[in-house]
């Protein structure tokens, strides 16, 4: 266990920096994908437009799904070109 209070504060900085990138399109793929949910539920309660609201719904989630990879791919890059260094 390291008890050295500059480096505990240094790495809880870094781990801050990193819950916050990116987090408006994190949020953004979330609510995507239970709007796509509910429309899916729509979709099967109405008879005549069951159809497109089911194609839309599913875009709308899939989209979302593609938001959260960028954010899981975008998060590793900025990892890899900026790892924490234990000794600074």
């Amino acid at each position: 266990m390291i008890d050295d209070p500059e480096y505990i504060a240094r790495r809880i900085a870094y781990v801050d920096t990193l819950r916050n990138l990116h987090k408006h399109k994190r949020l953004a793929g979330l609510m995507g994908c239970i709007i796509g949910v509910v429309l899916l539920g729509l979709a099967r309660m109405r008879e005549p437009h069951r159809d497109w609201l089911m194609w839309v719904a599913l875009g709308v989630i899939s989209v979302s799904w593609v938001l959260f990879g960028y954010v899981i791919y975008a998060r590793t890059r900025y990892v890899r070109a900026h790892p924490f260094e234990r000794s600074a």
